[in-house]
């Protein structure tokens, strides 16, 4: 059996930072007090633990609070320029990248949008390179300073084992000799280890997830589930995604691919070679699809929501646009869509019984309220009734560019487990080693 790891006191001094990091970076500023008790550790460990971050860097001077007529109290919280993060998203036709600091405050950002139905995984490599080289130019950002890369990517993410051991632009990530491994059937990967080509192009410390479980964490941190520990948050664009945290596992969120559950046996076929997946009723290449039929079989002819020159987000939206205006094929594609997600929906409802459902991705931002509000009703008629009593469904808080922040959280939060130690490049500081 292997020997159990001793704790030494530099461990302990780690794991008190750690504490204190992530309590000022989710709930600051914070007094000295305000830390021990949500720390659950003393004042004087509270009072050690902060001097030495703030020597450290990774903690600043936040002001001060009244105190009830004694002296006010001082405020701290993690510094925003401690370091730099960058997170990526990466989806069917599109890869967005953007930089932040420690405040989550976007300094930078690049889109790449191509006419490609599905991204190859090398053209998914060169446009993250482009984008990287693009927000860190436009920042002025040095790239010594940047923590890591968060990525989310769309599929199944697993991580392997591999042979060779990781350099020392990866220790910032799990560093248990591992790597990320995307398997994406719908975009036609099969099994493919994204993040070992990141690495040959990337010489910066990266973390791999799935796009869902990004957009996920980023709600739960900042979002329209910061106050809910037993919430799913869905991922609704080319496809259907979802992050599930069921009650009781806030450290273990895990993605679903919602998309391709079966609703209709024997249905349509879907693009991960199935038939009677959600996604190919309800995500908005299928939507895109059915309004085109609905209009070829009624008119013979493309209405202007219909035009293919368009991409995939310009042609949804038009269909959204023209079912406001009331045109037959645009409302009946869009009431099939709130028919059939409401089935999805109400599935993870039965299986997990949440307290709420977040609907995030550019086309849940994008459905009007109207449109969300029936998709709520749709839930409740195919949900058991005491789930859906207790169920609350509502749009995502952090925009269309949730899933890069998400993805920006993932160094952020290894940053935070590691007790503001690993800092890098020209902010590496040498005190560090006496902590």
């Amino acid at each position: 059996m292997p020997t159990a790891r001793s704790t030494t006191v530099r461990d302990l001094r780690r794991r008190n930072r750690s504490r204190t990091l992530w309590e000022l970076y989710l709930h600051g500023p914070l007094t000295y007090q305000q830390v021990a008790r949500a720390a659950n550790v003393s004042l004087a460990t509270v009072s050690n633990v902060i001097g030495d971050l703030v020597r450290l860097g990774s903690v600043s001077d936040a002001g001060s609070e009244d105190s009830n007529g004694g002296r006010p109290r001082g405020l701290f919280h993690v510094n925003p320029e401690a370091g730099y993060v960058v997170g990526v998203d990466v989806g069917e036709t599109a890869v967005m990248v953007e930089l932040f600091d420690l405040r989550m405050r976007a300094l930078a950002s690049h889109r790449s949008v191509t006419p490609h139905p599905r991204l190859e995984p090398a053209e998914v490599v060169d446009l993250v390179v482009c984008g990287i080289e693009s927000a860190v130019e436009e920042s002025g950002v040095e790239p010594a300073d940047i923590l890591g890369v968060g990525v989310g990517v769309p599929g199944l993410v697993e991580r392997m084992p591999v042979d060779a051991p990781h350099s020392a632009a990866e220790s910032f990530g799990p560093g248990d000799g591992t790597e990320a491994v995307v398997y994406e059937q719908s975009m036609g990967w099969g099994v493919h280890p994204i993040e070992r080509r990141l690495r040959e192009r990337i010489e910066l410390p990266i973390i791999v997830d799935n796009g869902a479980n990004t957009l996920g964490q980023a709600e739960r941190w900042f979002g329209a589930a910061k106050d809910c520990d037993d919430a799913i948050i869905v991922l609704l664009g080319a496809g259907v995604g979802a992050s599930i945290l069921p009650a009781d596992t806030a450290a273990n969120a895990f993605a679903g691919e919602l998309g391709h559950t079966t609703i209709a046996y024997g249905g349509r076929e879907c693009v991960c070679g199935a038939r009677g997946c959600l996604e190919a009723y309800a995500g908005a290449e299928a939507v895109v699809a059915r309004y085109d039929e609905l209009v070829r079989r009624d008119d013979g002819h493309a209405h202007p929501a219909g035009e293919q020159c368009a991409g995939l987000e310009e042609r949804m939206l038009a269909i959204l646009r023209a079912h406001d205006r009331d045109d037959p094929a645009a409302a009946q594609a869009v009431e099939e869509l709130v028919q059939y997600l409401g089935v999805g929906l109400a599935n993870l409802v039965n299986l997990f019984t949440p307290e709420r459902i977040v609907i995030g991705g550019w086309l849940g931002h994008a459905l009007p309220d109207t449109v969300l509000s029936r998709i709520t009703d749709a839930v409740g008629r195919n949900a058991l009734a005491r789930g859906f009593e207790r169920l609350e469904v509502v749009r995502a808080r952090l925009g269309a560019d949730a899933v890069a922040l998400g993805a920006a959280t993932l160094p952020v939060a290894a940053f935070l487990d590691a007790g503001g130690e690993l800092q890098v490049g020209s902010r590496r500081s040498t005190v560090a080693a006496s902590l």
